[in-house]
């Protein structure tokens, strides 16, 4: 039996389609600094809400937990190209915040990408200062991409970092080996603070956008966006690291409208919570967060974020203990708007 509570947590609208010189906002990620400061990222799409055109990576940020919030920036324009697919993941030792995502020409996009007449590249930037500046962008594209992928994919959502300082960012791909080109999911990960990365495990086929989770005896989780016509989530553990991953499996608890989802390893005294968000249905709507007890085995809380149209999200544990949804959401469709919501843990678990 799945519990589900009626209560939509109240939010505030960080990025509203048509303004700021967007037609569309899109793709949210969510990062929380090692000094508190709440980073919200999202793509900006000057033209409309295609996946491909001219696309900036905007942010704007909080000092207060998500109290209130400075104007949007934009950290990264790649001119009238693609700059997409936020995928944040701090550094707790060095308070470095990473920020991977990819770039393709505006005019070319994914279908032409798979056809292999257009380059999909992979790039990586940082700030040093809370996000208040960014270096400019650098291409990793020969670190994390085999020659045969075509299409890749960073996150979109947080990245995070395991209890041995490892940097690891869930990705996608396409693998072109054979006819079929399916798309599977894969980790990017960093062992020396971000200086160098590589590729880790690939799972797949017939999965694609996914995040990631450590769970509190060191396995690592991940949730994937699936293909497998039954409207399920699927999942993959690892536990070398990210090195390896166990073959995919749906989760039937999980229902999905074949899009992203975000997930979020917290601690609840005395039990550890992994959060599971994404719209709960077989079409984008009903933005719902679950809270799993036994590492995402089972999910017996359920609860209600929003009830109208809605795609991606992302978690992110502020400061003060409470959690924050980034999310697309909207009365006509999804994508009029990307609200942060904040919610105790306590009523995400039910207790």
């Amino acid at each position: 039996m799945v519990a589900e509570v009626a209560v939509v947590p109240p939010g505030i609208d960080l990025f509203v389609s048509g303004q700021g010189g967007y037609r569309t906002y899109r793709i949210p990620a969510l990062a929380v600094t090692t000094r508190g400061t709440v980073l919200a990222f999202c793509e900006g799409r000057r033209d409309g809400p295609s996946d491909s055109g001219d696309i900036d990576i905007v942010l704007r940020r909080s000092t207060d937990g998500g109290i209130t919030w400075g104007t949007p920036q934009v950290v990264v324009d790649m001119g009238p190209h693609t700059a997409g697919n936020p995928a944040p993941v701090v550094d707790r030792s060095t308070g470095t915040v990473w920020l991977a995502l990819n770039h393709n020409y505006g005019d070319r996009g994914e279908n032409v990408i798979m056809e292999g007449k257009a380059p999909r590249t992979v790039w990586l930037t940082h700030s040093d200062d809370d996000g208040v500046t960014w270096a400019e962008p650098t291409e990793i594209t020969a670190q994390t991409k085999r020659p045969h992928w075509r299409w890749y994919a960073t996150g979109p959502g947080h990245g995070i970092q395991l209890r041995d300082g490892t940097l690891l960012i869930p990705c996608d791909h396409s693998d072109h080996t054979d006819a079929n080109h399916p798309y599977r999911s894969h980790v990017i990960v960093s062992r020396d603070h971000g200086a160098t990365w590589q590729i880790g495990g690939v799972v797949g086929d017939g999965v694609n956008e996914c995040m990631a989770a450590e769970l509190a005896d060191g396995t690592l989780y991940l949730n994937m966006r699936s293909y497998h016509g039954e409207h399920r989530r699927a999942v993959a553990r690892s536990t070398d690291g990210g090195r390896t991953w166990s073959a995919p499996e749906l989760d039937s608890a999980l229902i999905e409208p074949v899009c992203q989802a975000s997930v979020l390893h917290v601690s609840l005294a005395p039990a550890d919570v992994l959060l599971f968000c994404n719209p709960a249905s077989t079409e984008r709507e009903r933005l719902t967060v679950r809270a799993s007890l036994d590492g995402g085995r089972t999910w017996p809380v359920s609860r209600l974020l929003w009830p109208g149209p809605a795609a991606y999200s992302d978690l992110a544990a502020l400061p003060n203990g409470s959690i924050a949804c980034l999310s697309e959401q909207g009365d006509g469709t999804a994508y009029e708007r990307i609200r942060l919501q904040v919610f105790g843990l306590e009523w995400a678990v039910g207790t």
